[in-house]
């Protein structure tokens, strides 16, 4: 972890739980160091040297302003995105209409009007001339999408709040895909998406799927081909920047 992930874990471990007394102590501070310095003359000396002044105050500003911007404008940005549970038969498009992605958890059930996808089972007769239907047996057997396992997100601290729901299906045999639903996660800077070994967090063998997507809504990451499923114990949000774990849903 570098220092800029040193001061952003100090922050959110030490400094927000308590922002509030801090606030007003560095309002004091900031007022005191003003008028002190208003007292002792010092801005007299910037304004006898105003060019001076100005070639080093205005880089200063532009650094300042940008690395700020980067770092915290995150902070109130946030976006949506719907997108479709694979697990769906067929897309009702209403339940997705606003922000708010409103839709059932897990497997969507919703009535299909369209042909099946697999042709009836073949029938035959007994000695009584009752039809019989064929039971499919071995790689007949058609295969079900399934919800594998799912969890609960959970914040990293109370900064760093994460709240929904994740779940692992398979859609077809041997493909994967993490799902997140009525998802809210705090915005930040470099934020990615890990399956990882660690049912408590990041750790050494996490799967990057990919960035963030959004910070609210219910949306998808394919898994890639070849991936061992069973070695994963949570998905994750994490800042490669910092290097500090935003979100924890540990599958179960």
């Amino acid at each position: 972890m570098g220092f800029l992930g040193f001061f952003e874990e100090f922050f959110s471990e030490s400094v927000y739980p308590h922002r509030w007394p801090v606030g007003i102590v560095l309002a004091i501070l900031i007022a005191a160091g003003i008028y002190l310095a208003w007292r002792l003359g010092w801005h007299r000396a910037l304004l006898d040297h105003k060019r001076l002044t100005a070639v080093i105050a205005a880089p200063a500003l532009v650094v300042m302003s940008l690395g700020g911007y980067y770092t915290l404008s995150p902070l109130w940005q946030r976006s949506t995105l719907c997108e479709d549970n694979p697990l769906t038969l067929t897309v009702d498009e209403s339940q997705f209409e606003g922000d708010d992605c409103d839709q059932p958890a897990g497997v969507a059930i919703v009535e299909s009007t369209s042909t099946p996808a697999t042709p009836p089972r073949p029938t035959s007769a007994d000695a009584t001339g009752t039809p019989v239907i064929a039971t499919p047996t071995g790689d007949d057997a058609a295969f079900e999408p399934r919800v594998v396992s799912e969890g609960t997100w959970q914040g990293a601290d109370e900064f760093h709040f994460a709240e929904g729901k994740a779940l692992l299906l398979e859609t077809e045999p041997g493909k994967f895909v993490v799902r997140v639903e009525e998802f809210s996660v705090r915005n930040g800077p470099d934020l990615f998406v890990y399956l990882s070994p660690d049912a408590g967090g990041f750790a050494d063998g996490a799967l990057n799927l990919g960035t963030l997507k959004a910070t609210d809504g219910a949306f998808n990451y394919a898994v890639p081909e070849g991936a061992e499923i069973s070695q994963f114990k949570s998905v994750v949000v994490w800042c490669k920047q910092f290097a500090v774990l935003f979100g924890t849903a540990p599958l179960n």
